[in-house]
Order: C-alpha cells, then structure tokens, then sequence
C-alpha cells in the first residue's frame, strides 16, 4: 500500500479551515493508513517529518493538496492521485493543520530513546581523507532535495555531498577546530557529522520543533532551542549525551518558545531569547583552564575571568522591555540588539547591567539576524536589511543612532561582508526584483554596483571564502547554483549546479566570528 512518506512540505499555518469533507475520524484513519508508518501515528515524524501545525512552514497551504497527489520532486514521497479521491486528499491535508487534542511531550526519555552513535568520539582517524584547507572548507546546504555540499573553498571543488535531514534550520555550527558540523533541523534533530571522515557520527532529536542550535566556543557543549515543547535542551558535544533540559518558563508559571539561542564566546555563555516572554536568557558553560583552538577575537576567556556569580549552566534572567523575535549582538557581546514584536522597532540591551540602553527607530521588520558590522572611519557601523520594507539601515554603534537609509530594489533578507573586502553584499530577495543584489562600499555608504545573475531567478545569501578575496552567491531555485565572484572586481568565475542551494558556511568565518557573516 503506498504511503504518504519522506517530504510532504510543511506548509504554513491557516488561520481557519472551511469545513471538511469527510469527519475527522475518517479523515484520522486516513492518515493512518497512509501516513503514520513514516510520519508517526502522532504525526512526530519518523521517516518522512512531522507533520504538526508548528512544523508546517515552508508551503503555502493549497501547494499540500498537490504534494499528496502529485508527490515532490526529489523525494521518497508518492503520488495519491490515484489511489485517494479529491475530497480525501483535501481533507488530509487540511486535517494536518488541526493540533492534535493533546499536546505531544518531548522530554529526556524521549530524547534519550533518539539518540544514537554511529562513530564514538576518539574512534575515526584524526587525518582529512581530502587535500584541502580544512579551514576554508565551505558546506553548501541544498534544500531543494535535502543534501549538504562540501566545497573546497580555494578550488571550489565539490569534495562530497551527502543527504541531510529534513528542513535544516538556523545553519549549521562547527567546532573550532573546524573538524565537526552539526546540523539542527525544523524537526529537531541535531547531526554531528565529521568533515575529515565524511561521516555522521551521532544523531538525538532535541525537540519536536526546533528553531536553532548553538556550539560553545571551546566546542564542547551543543544548546539547542525548541519551539515545541517550550525549553532549552543542552548536549555533550562529543557523542550528543544529554546533559539538561531546561523548561523555559518565567516565575509566574507562565511558558515560552526560544525564538533563537547563540554562543557568545567573550562571555562563555550562552543567551537566548524568548518568544512569548519579556526575557533574554543567559546560561555560562564552564570555562576552560587551558586555552582551545584559537577563535582569533571571539576566543573564549579562560578560568576564572568571569565573575564567579555566573554559576555554570545555571540560568541568568534578564528583564527585556519587550518580546525578541530577532536579534543581534555588537562584536564584543556586550549588547544585545533586539526587533520588537510586530517589527516596528528596535532596542538595544547591555547584557552585564541587564538595562535597555537605547531604542532603535527601524520599522518595516528588520532582519537583524542577517545584521554585519563594519569600520566606518574611525566608528563602527551596523547594517541590516528590512523584510517588508526596500532599504537597508545603518547604524552608529556608540550614539545607536541611524546615520543613513538606503533604498533598494526591494525588501531584503540577508547581508553579508569580511573584514578584508571593501563592500557589503545585500539581497532584494522578497518582490519582483528578486533576481537583483546591490553591491554597498562600506565607506562612502553608496550602492556602486546592481548584479543580475540569473535574470528571473533569485539570487541570494552570500559567502566570504576565508580570506575575504572571493565569495558565493546562491541562484535560490531547484535548478539552482552557486556563483563563485571575485570579491574585489566582481567578476563572476564560475558557476557550480546545486538544488536551491539556501546558505553557504565558511569554517574560517564561522569559528573565527567574523564580522561579516552571521553568527
């Protein structure tokens, strides 16, 4: 019998349903039949993905009608449209967007019952199985059929490529030496997998919706944020043991989703921010006593430098004025700089004192989560894309005042720079202008360039290889590429086929923080 399996795409969430066709229990037997082996029979996922409300977000909803009759490209998925009549495939798919009557538990057990070690730590050999730069490695994320690219990142040659789980989400973290990526996944998965091998070596479900995952700097410790259920889990990054799951909660009793966790090295903690509670979280992990792998600006202090107060893993409640639904942090991760609800504003926030220490006038829901800096003169900078509004923002970073609004072809998504290139590239990746990005000098804060690499395609998110002098462009569509330009002409050098290639990931930028990549 076929069954609905591996990429029903999550869809986005409907606000309301007309009525259905078919009962709900028969619509409910229906999934059994034809779903449940691979989706769960309570719709955690399994093989294919979950398939909650809180999980169905990256279709639009009558594009799940034509996924299960038609299936998707790519995928284990088959087609129904001959085996269920129009009005069942409808009701199914309107049938998934109902919360189940009782909310499903992810807990320890249940974590721990997903956890699994393919390689333990220690047991594969310590040598690149490829001649390349391990430090200028870069992993391409394809999610047009849900596989990973590793690029050498001065031939920009494939090395390999491997599948992933499903809907990878928040981009992938490494450790500092550059040897492991872990991968976390809408459904909650965290892959370790070893780049010098070109092996997954552990695997644990984390949650049931999850948003992000975050390494310490040293490496040792992997913090994962779940919108469902509502808590912070946190793992021993060698083998992925749990270690704690953290409820997150306020003092009232009241719960919240973790809209985002990052690693602030200069802290030696951790900080996340709440959806639905006016809070941040700071959570320290235990400092080491000798010195990592360098991180360059961004290593993590030794024992005993932070204030001995800050007990590790213990949570460190910070007041916000407002709700964080994106964030950002300054270079030194003494502030955080948070969007607040609705996107009609910002605010800045000193992490130490716990105080807001400016407000920030940016409407049209700015993407701070793609925000850079920069040396401007003698000031630093930041700047940051707009997602319902065409222009980009920048920012004076002592006065936090808005020095200059540029305007673009349309609203934009990501924003990406180095250290040692003289331009800041942003996308217009929302609008009819899609296929466009703007080329910013970081100096005279002009747009001196207007690149067109795919007429009618869209182009998005750029990558720095580690020193700055080349990058990578994705062309975001199934029949897709990678761009490789020349950072200073802007030359385009060549072109790699990819399958909707979303974020490219450099390791020397990722584990050094550079300044102009996402952290």
């Amino acid at each position: 019998m076929k069954r609905l399996c591996h990429a029903l795409a999550p869809l986005v969430l409907m606000a309301a349903s007309p009525a259905l066709a078919l009962g709900a229990d028969d619509t409910a037997e229906l999934y059994q039949t034809h779903c449940a082996s691979c989706h769960g029979e309570a719709r955690l996922g399994g093989i294919g993905p979950a398939l909650l409300p809180g999980n169905l977000s990256r279709l639009k909803p009558d594009a799940a009608v034509d996924v299960i009759a038609n299936s998707r490209p790519a995928s284990q998925m088959p087609a129904f449209g001959e085996t269920l009549d129009e009005g069942e495939i409808e009701a199914l798919a309107r049938w998934l967007y109902r919360p189940p009557e009782t909310e499903p538990r992810w807990g320890e057990a249940e974590i721990g019952e997903s956890h699994r070690v393919f390689h333990p730590d220690g047991s594969l050999p310590d040598t690149p199985l490829f001649d390349a730069d391990p430090l200028n490695l870069f992993i391409v994320v394809e999610t047009g059929d849900h596989h990973a690219s590793l690029l050498d990142g001065d031939s920009f040659e494939r090395i390999h490529r491997f599948e992933t789980r499903y809907a990878l989400h928040g981009g992938p973290k490494y450790t500092p030496d550059g040897r492991y990526v872990f991968f976390g996944s809408r459904d909650g998965w965290i892959t370790k997998y070893d780049l010098y091998n070109l092996e997954v070596v552990a695997e644990v479900r984390a949650g049931i919706n999850m948003r992000n995952i975050a390494v310490s700097a040293d490496g040792r410790y992997v913090m994962a944020a779940n919108y469902l259920p509502h808590s912070l889990a946190l793992f021993d990054a060698h083998n992925l043991d749990l270690m704690k799951v953290y409820p997150v909660e306020n003092a009232a009793g009241e719960s919240s989703r973790v809209s985002a966790v990052y690693a602030a090295p200069p802290r030696g903690s951790f900080i996340a921010a709440l959806k639905d509670i006016k809070e941040v979280w700071e959570i320290p992990w235990p400092l080491p006593t000798e010195p990592v792998v360098s991180t360059g600006h961004m290593k993590t202090p030794l024992a005993p430098s932070r204030d001995p107060s800050r007990e590790s893993f213990k949570v460190r409640r910070i007041a916000v004025p407002d709700y964080l639904d994106d964030f950002f942090f300054d270079p030194g991760y003494e502030h955080v700089i948070g969007a607040s609800r609705g996107g009609q504003g910002g605010m800045v926030v000193n992490l130490d004192s716990g105080e807001k220490v400016a407000d920030l006038p940016l409407e049209g829901m700015p993407h701070l989560g793609s925000g850079i800096t920069w040396k401007q003169g003698g000031r630093r900078v930041m700047a940051l894309p707009h997602l319902s509004r065409a222009e980009v923002s920048i920012i004076d970073m002592e006065s936090w005042e808005r020095i200059k609004t540029l305007e673009t072809d349309g609203p934009g998504f990501f924003m990406r720079s180095h250290e040692n290139s003289p331009y800041a590239w942003v996308d217009v990746f929302f609008g009819p202008n899609r296929d466009r990005v703007h080329v910013i000098d970081k100096q005279s804060l002009e747009i001196v360039e207007t690149l067109t690499p795919e007429p009618g395609k869209t182009a998005a998110h750029v990558e720095f290889d580690r020193d700055g002098k080349k990058l990578l462009l994705s062309i975001w569509e199934d029949d897709g590429a990678v761009i490789v330009y020349d950072g200073d002409s802007l030359e385009e050098l060549r072109r790699i086929p990819m399958s909707k290639p979303s974020g490219k990931y450099n390791v020397w930028n990722k584990t050094r923080y550079e300044e102009g990549t996402s952290h």
